[in-house]
């Protein structure tokens, strides 16, 4: 069972980066839940596509689109900084 170094580092087992896939200098990333650290190997171009699906709204232009957003998240902070 890997344990945590005083360089807060472990080692994962060869068998399983042997079964994931997982080799020297991959990036990995380690995500919490509920106290719990899952550790997700980065896959270059896995993403890919993800939101191909998605059309643009013709309507708004991207300096629309920015302008809405800085504008919205202008009005969160105001409302944070007041409560």
């Amino acid at each position: 069972m890997p344990v945590l170094s005083p360089k807060r580092q472990i080692t994962l087992p060869k068998e399983l980066c042997d079964r994931l896939g997982v080799n020297p200098g991959d990036d990995l990333d380690l995500v919490e839940h509920n106290g719990r650290i899952t550790v997700l190997k980065k896959v270059k171009g896995a993403s890919a596509g993800v939101l191909k699906h998605l059309k643009a709204d013709k309507r708004y232009s991207d300096d629309d689109s920015l302008q809405d957003a800085v504008a919205k998240r202008r009005t969160t902070k105001g409302k944070r900084n007041a409560a």
